[in-house]
């Protein structure tokens, strides 16, 4: 959980689904039912639903900003959206559905708490409910809400909620999924989402919002190592104090530091103990904890530059130059092997090659097809690196931030691919093996 100074926490969620599953529509209606909505705005979607013969606001104009968007009634690009209730903060990512922008919800998602899976409740389960399912499990999204949407449209059923209900949890459970929450909703007449349902009164949970509202996000900085890159070496050199300062600047991305914790700085292997941490307006304080952007002062003159990691010496990753991981590929041209890239890391950035393509993930069946000749945009798979300087890694599973990384065109710095080192998503098997 990450507090404000009012102590209000914040989730950051992800809605997916496939393409007129109502995601815009739901994103609307919570902005609509919370009151997150200026009278302005409100009149202009009036406007524009009247222009089209409708009777109402249609209220997925609220995030479908962009006008090919407008035009077509589908979601392109990830639309972020901040609204807030007496008891909660929310910074919500409405990611697309369709196939081809399967790398636009991994853009979305991949700092997601918890994803919305959304379920045209007519069609039920369908390919894409399965794709973005797995790309939830991938990516490691720590609670899931199955939405099934539209309940309107299938006569308020409580068997067609539950034979959907029971499918997703099913598949789910497969991905390695540890949480499921199912709830029957309608975005449209507003059933279930803000206000509980006069419809469905044979459904007992939450609504949607209380369910955002009271999911225990809370992680315990300790319950990790501390991880802490290093984004800036201070030296100001300014007479009296400062002469002679020297800090290490950047955020705490797991885990906690107190002064007299003995760390390594990583790759170099340097060993030290910490002598003093500073916080903006803040000297010697007691402790740091993820995510706070601290400087960091050692015992001893290191030689300690940008990219560097200080980790606790009882719990230091492996720094490494051969690198196994899962990736998304998000570029419009191919990902092939023997491809010479740039790595970031946290702050580091090396130079790479791709060893190999070892795999093409099939997310919807779940079976890996080996050796591909090339990884396409949003097309999954694992590669083999080979990354210039030694990077200390941790498995993504263990660690989202410190196990991830990006792959950067050398020409002209585009990302080209999204990664997770080791193998985040264990329900592949190989094709033929099922």
């Amino acid at each position: 959980m990450t507090a404000t100074d009012q102590g209000i926490s914040l989730l950051r969620l992800a809605t997916a689904g496939s393409v007129d599953d109502g995601k815009s529509t739901l994103v609307g209606r919570l902005l609509h039912d919370t009151k997150q909505v200026f009278a302005d705005q409100l009149d202009a979607v009036e406007r524009v639903s009247r222009e089209r013969g409708l009777d109402g606001a249609d209220l997925a104009l609220l995030t479908d900003g962009l006008r090919a968007e407008r035009e077509q009634g589908i979601t392109i690009d990830v639309a972020y959206r901040y609204f807030a209730t007496p008891r909660r903060r929310f910074i919500l990512a409405d990611t697309p559905g369709h196939v081809q922008y399967t790398r636009n919800m991994v853009t979305g998602a991949s700092t997601a708490q918890l994803a919305v899976v959304l379920v045209d409740a007519r069609n039920g389960v369908v390919e894409q409910t399965r794709r973005h399912a797995a790309v939830a499990a991938l990516l490691r999204v720590p609670h899931v809400v199955l939405a099934v949407n539209k309940m309107d449209l299938a006569g308020y059923e409580e068997k067609v909620f539950a034979t959907i209900a029971d499918e997703f949890t099913e598949y789910a459970a497969r991905l390695g999924v540890p949480e499921v929450t199912s709830i029957p909703i309608s975005a449209l007449a507003g059933d279930n989402v803000v206000e509980p349902s006069a419809s469905m009164d044979w459904y007992g949970g939450p609504t949607l919002l209380e369910h955002l509202e009271a999911v225990d996000v809370e992680e315990d900085p300790a319950a990790h190592p501390a991880r802490f890159p290093v984004q800036y070496v201070l030296r100001p050199q300014l007479p009296g104090d400062f002469r002679d300062y020297r800090g290490y600047a950047g955020q705490l991305v797991s885990g906690v530091l107190r002064p007299g914790d003995e760390v390594v700085v990583l790759p170099s292997g340097q060993r030290s103990t910490i002598a003093g941490i500073d916080r903006l307006g803040e000297q010697d304080v007691e402790v740091a904890f993820a995510p706070q952007s601290v400087t960091v002062r050692l015992a001893d003159d290191l030689d300690v530059s940008r990219g560097d990691v200080i980790a606790p010496v009882a719990a230091a990753p492996q720094a490494t130059q051969d690198v196994t991981a899962t990736v998304c590929h998000v570029a419009d041209r191919p990902l092939r092997a023997g491809d010479r890239v740039l790595l970031r890391h946290a702050t580091k950035t090396v130079k790479a090659i791709v060893r190999s393509l070892d795999a093409r993930l099939e997310i919807c069946g779940l079976f890996e097809v080996p050796d591909p000749e090339s990884l396409s945009a949003n097309e999954i798979g694992r590669v083999t690196l080979r990354v210039a300087a030694p990077l200390p890694l941790d498995e993504y599973t263990a660690n989202r931030r410190t196990g991830s990384f990006l792959l950067i065109d050398e020409s002209d710095g585009a990302t080209l691919t999204a990664g997770m080192v080791g193998t985040p998503l264990t329900a592949a098997v190989p094709a033929g093996a099922q």
